[in-house]
């Protein structure tokens, strides 16, 4: 995916991220800046005030993505797509006619998110990820973080005509954290740790870990509606987007191969619900999962892509059984 070193491109790959024993280990996000309701962090919850970098391949940017739809807040953050593939300069916006649903950056007219990162911090070492939250006031990143910034669109932007849905209630936050970190290490991570592991070992201890954990969530679902009870939470908004890409990526280039999502009953009707809800739907984007992740040279040097997209997350559910 390639990095940056002092402020220099490189198209290789963090030594950090993979440990003495082929483990891959992802290193943290640099930018940690709050917005703020009341603009007490020196972001204030402004609306045109700022921009989101995404692409449609990752996942961590598809979080907010959903968020953004969900919370209808589409209008107030603008946004800017990288188009799929990986170029040799990391994640690109170009206003190309072959991906008419990817609008290039025409807030700073960057070509390459690394531009975003430097003009930031012209020294910065480090990866270049999506999603980035930019601030067109201060001309610089404000977070990097997926988990912080859904958490900002969910609670920060009221007065600028936010949905009120909150998606982290206050009594549920405990078995809400619980859940995360479990799905976190386990699933989001955890393909990642299949596919990028440099020995078998690393590799099957993940593997091991995805599907007991998969195992467990579907036993999960065959007794309650959502992963927190009865409504939807910011757990199920986390877990949603390694699911969508699970049969067309994740089960095959990372090797996660014991079981693909269509054959758990719950998850699979479970990940359709979810789909269904309003807004969701034009943030999943499957093709684009398979000509993303097969441009990993790392993973698929030959970088040919397969022509098949077998899913089709538009069929019906039944998960209202579980309604009161």
């Amino acid at each position: 995916m390639g990095i940056l070193v002092d402020g220099q491109w490189r198209n290789e790959e963090l030594p950090a991220e993979t440990g003495k024993a082929g483990n891959f280990q992802r290193v943290d996000s640099v930018f940690r800046d709050r917005i703020t309701a009341d603009g007490s962090s020196g972001f204030a919850a402004e609306a045109g005030r700022y921009h989101l970098y995404v692409a449609y391949t990752c996942p961590w940017a598809h979080r907010t993505q959903i968020y953004l739809a969900l919370k209808k807040l589409n209008g107030a953050i603008s946004v800017s797509i990288a188009v799929p593939g990986l170029r040799t300069e990391g994640w690109t916006f170009e206003d190309n006619p072959a991906f008419p649903d990817c609008p290039p950056d025409r807030v700073n007219g960057f070509r390459y998110l690394h531009q975003a990162y430097t003009a930031s911090d012209p020294h910065y070492t480090g990866k270049v990820t999506v999603p980035t939250l930019w601030d067109k006031k201060t001309k610089r990143i404000v977070n990097n973080e997926s988990s912080e910034i859904i958490r900002m669109l969910d609670s920060e932007f009221a007065g600028i005509g936010a949905a009120a849905t909150d998606f982290y209630p206050k009594p549920l936050r405990g078995e809400i954290d619980l859940i995360n970190a479990q799905v976190y290490a386990n699933i989001n991570n955890g393909v990642y740790r299949c596919g990028f592991a440099k020995s078998q070992a690393a590799y099957e201890e993940a593997y091991d870990a995805l599907f007991a954990t998969l195992d467990d969530i579907e036993a999960r679902l065959g007794r309650q509606r959502y992963l927190v009870g009865n409504q939807i939470t910011e757990a199920d908004w986390r877990l949603f987007p390694t699911l969508v890409r699970f049969d067309v990526a994740y089960f095959s280039l990372f090797k996660c191969n014991r079981n693909r999502i269509a054959d758990f009953p719950n998850l699979l009707n479970y990940m359709r619900e979810l789909y269904a809800a309003p807004g969701v739907a034009e943030t999943v984007k499957p093709r684009y999962y398979v000509i993303g992740y097969y441009s990993i040279a790392r993973v698929n040097p030959t970088g040919v892509i397969p022509k098949g997209t077998p899913v089709d997350y538009r069929q019906p559910h039944d998960r209202a059984k579980f309604a009161a």
